[in-house]
């Protein structure tokens, strides 16, 4: 294990020594992609809305982003799903039409997501309060071939991607914050592929036990 990480008991590789960046709007339009009606980006909020509906058999009646970024996914979910709502440490607002919330922990929602977001948090142990029937979660996958593989990952960004999970290592986390998996699959990497790897970025969704 290279300097200044840990394996955690789920098997999770995290950063010891954390070192929070800005996330402000500046940020958000650096990693936003194109939100156009053709664009990756909406494209890539439609795949995730589809795996959720497929994975849970049905129109969810609420919808909580964490760490809703550009606000895309949330734009194509209020089209289908009755009640929309965002959380982000950003200043930046929620689409027109969903509703901000400051404490993601308060109310109950029927799906909470976690799109390119959990791996950023400097604590994960949060998950287990959360109040929803479901969680999807995307993050990148770690295969931590040896040290050196990921010395030089694309995805090892020190200070930003603070946990880096596998398949066997988030469902180990997630049974432990109270949620079995229904659904694990790498579909977005039909948008995402890294050429240099197999798989490049883990999407699951899990129920409340």
């Amino acid at each position: 294990m290279i300097e200044n990480y840990i394996t955690t008991a789920d098997g999770i590789v995290t950063q010891i020594n954390k070192n929070a960046i800005k996330y402000d709007e500046e940020y958000i339009s650096r990693v936003g992609g194109d939100k156009t009606e053709d664009g990756l980006s909406t494209k890539m909020s439609y795949l995730r809305l589809g795996f959720i509906i497929g994975s849970i058999g049905k129109i969810p009646h609420s919808i909580l982003d964490i760490g809703y970024g550009d606000g895309n996914f949330l734009t194509v979910c209020k089209n289908i799903i009755p009640n929309c709502y965002g959380n982000d440490i950003s200043s930046c607002p929620v689409p027109d039409g969903c509703i901000q919330i400051d404490d993601p922990i308060k109310n109950h929602y029927d799906v909470i997501t976690f799109f390119d977001s959990l791996e950023h948090f400097k604590d994960i142990e949060f998950v287990k309060e959360l109040n929803c029937n479901y969680i999807c979660i995307s993050v990148p996958n770690c295969h931590y071939l040896n040290d050196e593989w990921f010395l030089n990952w694309k995805h090892r960004k020190p200070d930003e991607h603070l946990w880096h999970f596998n398949e066997k290592s988030i469902l180990k986390f997630m049974k432990r914050m109270g949620f079995q998996k229904l659904s694990c699959s790498n579909v977005e990497d039909t948008i995402r592929k890294n050429k240099n790897q197999e798989t490049n970025i883990l999407t699951c969704t899990f129920k409340k036990i």
